[in-house]
């Protein structure tokens, strides 16, 4: 009788776990990341810290595709040498079309971000791809790019995946706990 309940428990914490994080598979989601430079060599070498955030409405999932500031609601804060960047600051970004957040078959591939006589994180060899490296830059001319670190992005988990994974741990927890419970009686 007690493993049927403790079954039972155990259902109803995995049931309320799943639905806190119901996704729709066709609804458009908002990601959000953090990066962080890692800048090894030249005139300013630490960590340095931002953030992105993007709306994949306009993802396929197939192939490589981009989304930019026009189309993926796409905002980006470095915060650099004591000085903190936005997308605005991109020196493309009057024209709508930078910075740019990169996908492969789906999966993010990095960013493509240039401050004009500041930095550049992306790839010079393709910077309309997102990347994952950082250069220092004199004006927006990429000849001028020195590459001095790199870029790693992770990804912040949602909220709700959280409380789900709380509800089911805690659940499994008192479970566990009523069983050697029982067991010492």
């Amino acid at each position: 009788m007690k493993s049927t309940q403790y079954l039972g428990v155990a259902s109803l914490a995995i049931a309320l776990s799943l639905a806190t994080v119901e996704v729709k598979p066709t609804q458009a989601a908002v990601f959000n990341y953090n990066f962080t430079t890692n800048v090894t060599s030249g005139a300013n070498p630490g960590q340095y810290f931002g953030s992105l955030r993007y709306d994949d409405t306009n993802l396929t999932g197939v192939g490589a595709e981009n989304l930019d500031v026009s189309n993926g609601l796409l905002s980006v804060v470095f915060d650099y040498l004591g000085t903190r960047y936005t997308e605005t600051d991109d020196v493309d970004f009057p024209g709508g079309i930078a910075p740019v957040v990169s996908f492969n078959n789906g999966n993010f591939v990095g960013l493509s971000y240039l401050v004009e006589d500041q930095f550049f994180i992306g790839d010079a060899n393709n910077p309309s791809t997102g990347g994952n490296r950082f250069y220092s830059i004199v004006s927006a001319d990429l000849t001028s790019a020195t590459e001095t670190g790199t870029v790693t992005f992770t990804r912040v988990p949602e909220p709700l995946a959280l409380v789900g994974t709380a509800i089911a741990t805690a659940t499994g927890l008192w479970v566990n706990r009523k069983k050697k419970a029982s067991v010492a009686q």
